[in-house]
């Protein structure tokens, strides 16, 4: 009895989706050489052929990102699945993902290499159910602060490098201060050749001019006039 031949297996092909939720990620490109290095090593363990690898800079609640559509298309011309490092590189909401896998698409995720679609689900559902509690938990918590009188908002931790110098700060004002003072001074010069001598008739003059006193006012007197004369005469 001549033995039955077996049918050769068809390849399975895949497609990987990479993302990364700023343009700083992206630019740096660790992130998703991480993930590809993952979703590579993931498809050569299960056999397949990667045949494309799409990638977006966005967040995964935008499912209009091109990378992930144009994975979609690729997935329905070929039956490949679709390959992710993890289940929320595709994306962060549960319904997507269930009317990808209702429309008889294949998703896996490399750090879940056991999960079929079934568990897909199930764990698409947990997570989306985790953020809208934890979303609850923070709204809760800042109205409890609002109720205690706290300020929210303002500080959010950041810090220079180093701290300031405070005689480079001292330095730069004082000459900021020389710089005023000497285009100031020509003003003061052509008053006095208008016959205005005193300290405090140059006040009235430049209040009445609308000049600017050197701190950004509109209030001269005699002791401002008197401190640019000082600087100015050094």
């Amino acid at each position: 009895m001549a033995a039955l031949r077996r049918a050769p297996t068809q390849p399975r092909y895949a497609v990987a989706l990479y993302r990364v939720s700023t343009a700083e990620q992206g630019h740096s490109g660790l992130g998703l050489e991480a993930q590809q290095a993952s979703v590579r090593a993931f498809v050569e363990r299960e056999g397949w052929t990667l045949v494309a690898e799409h990638q977006d800079i966005a967040s995964g609640k935008d499912d209009r990102r091109p990378g992930f559509q144009a994975a979609l298309t690729r997935c329905r011309q070929l039956g490949a699945v679709l390959v992710a490092a993890r289940l929320d590189r595709i994306t962060r909401r549960a319904h997507t993902l269930s009317g990808l896998l209702e429309e008889g698409i294949s998703i896996r995720a490399a750090d879940m290499p056991g999960a079929d679609d079934l568990m897909m689900r199930v764990y698409a559902a947990m997570a989306q159910k985790e953020r809208e509690l934890i979303s609850e938990r923070t709204r809760a918590a800042l109205a409890a602060a609002r109720v205690r009188g706290a300020v929210l908002g303002g500080d959010r931790g950041w810090r220079p490098p180093s701290p300031p110098c405070a005689s480079a700060a001292a330095q730069a004002r004082q000459e900021e201060a020389f710089r005023t003072a000497h285009c100031l001074v020509l003003q003061l010069d052509a008053l006095r050749e208008e016959g205005i001598t005193t300290n405090a008739g140059i006040a009235r003059a430049l209040m009445e001019r609308r000049v600017p006193a050197p701190r950004g006012g509109a209030v001269w007197t005699h002791t401002t006039v008197a401190r640019i004369v000082e600087r100015t005469s050094v």
